[in-house]
């Protein structure tokens, strides 16, 4: 089964935005309408115009916060009311939620599809290896019951798939839709300059290492993304240019004239910005982490996450040789080609269908 229209939430902050979006263009693509309900801070103008040319997907700007931007559960609570509202009103057959805690306490009995893209408790797991803070636990347990409540549960990569089961004790399956990137138009000529792309303010990004091996590079590390999240966290490079926060077509065009991009991060469940410089056409140096060895082991250069001169000797070889800086991005634009839109349809679709196969199920008892 192939839903009519879906309600699909999204939030402005990171990454999801991108998902969605390109995801949104693949689905109008296929026949299907999207409701597209954005929580959390609202989007930038140049984010909202990315919607121009996408007919088939209407944007929803809700009052309600993102998980990991509350208080606590109490502040959560109305989220539930407000997608089923939406769902309700606009006529929507299936749900696509990309938060786990937004399917918490959801009454509706339309299909569920829940995509983990992360969660503060995988990040803890990655970033301190220890249990989660007690004043967390809400988060927890929210999550929790979002994962349960789900229809169909997927994750972007097999590697934060595992890390959910751990982190949630899970028995269930959890599928793997991997995320795609619009093709891009051909690389331009490739500038001396490294360049990354993060939200630097979050800890698991590893703004910190990228600068401490910045000041060892032959090259300019030029970094685009915010220095200043909107929970008070907060990073100033010194020894990297900090570009600030760029629409999608300014940071895909420094892609595309960077030689090298480098991802440094700790905590990655998939890395869509490692996976659109690729296609772009840059030489990948990226962190040694599981998701990073899943989709880039042959392919990139992996280097210690917690080594600023592991990442600065790397980067350097790559400057210092044209040649294996060239064959590099071959073989990383390659694997880059393997992550399109239509493979991730297909992952998708069945998803789909498989929720609405549990849905009516369930109805039926």
């Amino acid at each position: 089964m192939i839903p009519r229209r879906v309600l699909m939430t999204v939030d402005a902050v990171g990454g999801v935005w991108r998902y969605g979006i390109d995801l949104c263009r693949s689905l109008n693509g296929a026949g299907v309408e999207v409701l597209l309900a954005c929580l959390g801070p609202p989007p930038r103008a140049d984010q909202v115009a990315e919607l121009a040319d996408l007919p088939r997907t209407r944007l929803r700007l809700l009052d309600g916060p993102l998980d990991w931007m509350a208080p606590d559960a109490a502040a959560l609570a109305g989220v539930p009311a407000l997608l089923e509202e939406q769902a309700q009103r606009e006529g929507c057959d299936l749900l696509h939620l990309n938060l786990p805690s937004q399917a918490a306490g959801l009454r509706t009995g339309l299909p569920l599809v829940v995509v983990s893209h992360s969660c503060v408790v995988t990040w803890w797991q990655a970033m301190r290896g220890t249990a989660l803070p007690a004043e967390w636990a809400w988060q927890q347990a929210l999550n929790a019951e979002g994962l349960a409540r789900a229809d169909v549960v997927l994750a972007p990569s097999a590697s934060h798939a595992a890390a959910l089961r751990d982190a949630y004790g899970l028995t269930r399956t959890i599928g793997v839709a991997p995320n795609a990137a619009e093709p891009d138009p051909g690389p331009s000529p490739h500038g001396r300059f490294v360049f990354a792309a993060a939200r630097w303010w979050d800890e698991g990004k590893n703004a910190a290492l990228l600068d401490a091996a910045a000041a060892g590079m032959a090259w300019p590390v030029r970094a685009a993304g915010g220095c200043r999240g909107e929970n008070g966290q907060h990073f100033v490079f010194r020894h990297a240019e900090a570009l600030g926060s760029l629409s999608h077509g300014a940071t895909r065009t420094l892609m595309r004239q960077a030689a090298i991009f480098a991802s440094p991060s700790r905590y990655e469940p998939f890395g869509l910005a490692a996976l659109e410089a690729a296609q772009a056409g840059a030489a990948l140096v990226l962190a040694d982490i599981p998701t990073y060895r899943e989709i880039w082991s042959d392919a990139a250069l992996l280097v210690d996450s917690a080594n600023p001169d592991a990442l600065a000797a790397a980067v350097n070889g790559l400057a210092q040789d044209p040649a294996r800086r060239e064959a590099l991005t071959a073989r990383c634009r390659a694997r880059a080609g393997q992550f399109t839109a239509a493979r991730q349809l297909l992952a998708l679709l069945p998803a789909y269908a498989a929720a609405a196969s549990s849905s009516a199920s369930q109805a039926a008892e």
